[in-house]
C-alpha cells in the first residue's frame, strides 16, 4: 500500500512539473509570437486578450490578463469539477494561474513581425503546450473543458468544438480591429487544434482486424494492455480454403501502437488490418480522468 502511495505522489509530482512547464511556454508563447502579431489565440485566452484590447482602445484602462482570465474561466471550472474530475480540474486551475501570472509578469519579447510565420508557428507551439496538459490529465482552462465534456459525453473526439467556438470569437475581434488580423489568428488556432489532433489521441479510435491463429491469446492480451474487449470471426481464407480467425476489436488510438507490438508477441505471423474508426456507439470503456 505505502508503495502505491509513492508511486501515486511522484505521478502527481511528475504531472505537476509537466502542467508547469507546458504554462511556461504558453506564458511565453503569448508574449512573443501573439502580442508581437496582435493575434487572438481563440478560447480563454483569446477571449482575455480580447477583452483586454476593448479596454484599452475603448476606455485607455489596462486590466491585468490574470484576473480576466480567472473570472472567463469560473463556468469551464465548476463543469470541470462537476463533470470531468476533480484533480483534472485543480491541475487545469494550476495552469490557469500560472499562465495568467507569467503573461503578465514576462516582457514581450518579439521573435518576428512577420504575421504569418507568427500565426504558424505561434499556433503549432500552442498546441504543443496545451498537448503537454491533455496528456498529464490537465488543461488549459476555457473551451477545452467544454471539448473534454462533450468527448466523455458523447465518446466522440470534440475538439473541433473549440475551433467553432474560437471561430465565433475571432470574428467579434474582427468586427472590432479589423479583419486582417481576425484571420490570421484563425490560423494560428487551426494550427493549433492540428497539433493537438495530431499529439492528443485519447478521444480518438481505432479498429482492428487481427487475421490470427492464436485468436483467444490475441483477445486476451488485448484486454490486458487496452482494457477492451474483441469478437472473434469465424471465416475461410480465399486463397488455400482453410480456416481463418479474425480478432475484431476497437480501441483508443493511443493505444494502438501497444496493441500491435503484443499481437506481434502473440503471433508473428499475424495479418494486423487498422483503421481509423469515426464513432462508436454502445458501451466503449475510456479510462477516467482523476
Amino acid at each position: 500500500m505505502a508503495h502505491y502511495k509513492n508511486e501515486e505522489n511522484d505521478s502527481m509530482i511528475w504531472r505537476i512539473v509537466v502542467v508547469s512547464l507546458a504554462s511556461v511556454v504558453m506564458g511565453l508563447n503569448i508574449n512573443t509570437f501573439v502580442h508581437a502579431g496582435g493575434l487572438l489565440p481563440g478560447g480563454a485566452s483569446g477571449l482575455t486578450l480580447l477583452i483586454q484590447e476593448i479596454f484599452v482602445k475603448y476606455l485607455s484602462i489596462k486590466i491585468p490578463y490574470t484576473l480576466v482570465n480567472l473570472l472567463i474561466n469560473a463556468v469551464p471550472v465548476y463543469i470541470g469539477f462537476k463533470f470531468v474530475g476533480k484533480k483534472f480540474t485543480l491541475l487545469s486551475c494550476w495552469c490557469i494561474i500560472l499562465t495568467g501570472v507569467l503573461a503578465d509578469v514576462i516582457p514581450e519579447l518579439p521573435v518576428t513581425h512577420d504575421t504569418l510565420l507568427i500565426s504558424l508557428f505561434g499556433g503549432l507551439i500552442n498546441g504543443i503546450a496545451i498537448s503537454m496538459c491533455l496528456l498529464k490529465d490537465a488543461t488549459s482552462g476555457g473551451t477545452d473543458f467544454i471539448a473534454i465534456y462533450l468527448s466523455e459525453k458523447r465518446g466522440v473526439d470534440s475538439f473541433n468544438v473549440s475551433l467553432m467556438i474560437n471561430a465565433c470569437i475571432l470574428s467579434i475581434a474582427g468586427l472590432l480591429f479589423g479583419w486582417d488580423k481576425a484571420l490570421y489568428s484563425i490560423i494560428f488556432q487551426y494550427a493549433s487544434t492540428v497539433m493537438i489532433r495530431i499529439l492528443y489521441r485519447k478521444y480518438q479510435k481505432a479498429t482492428f482486424f487481427i487475421v490470427t491463429n492464436k485468436p483467444v491469446e490475441v483477445c486476451n492480451r488485448i484486454a490486458e494492455v487496452s482494457n477492451h474487449g474483441a469478437t472473434i470471426l469465424e471465416g475461410e481464407g480465399s486463397y488455400e480454403h482453410c480456416e481463418r480467425n479474425v480478432v475484431y476489436s476497437v480501441v483508443s488510438s493511443a493505444e494502438t501502437g501497444r496493441v500491435i507490438r503484443e499481437v506481434e508477441n502473440v503471433d508473428p505471423e499475424a495479418f494486423v488490418n487498422v483503421l481509423k474508426t469515426e464513432r462508436v456507439i454502445g458501451r466503449f470503456y475510456q479510462r477516467p480522468n482523476d
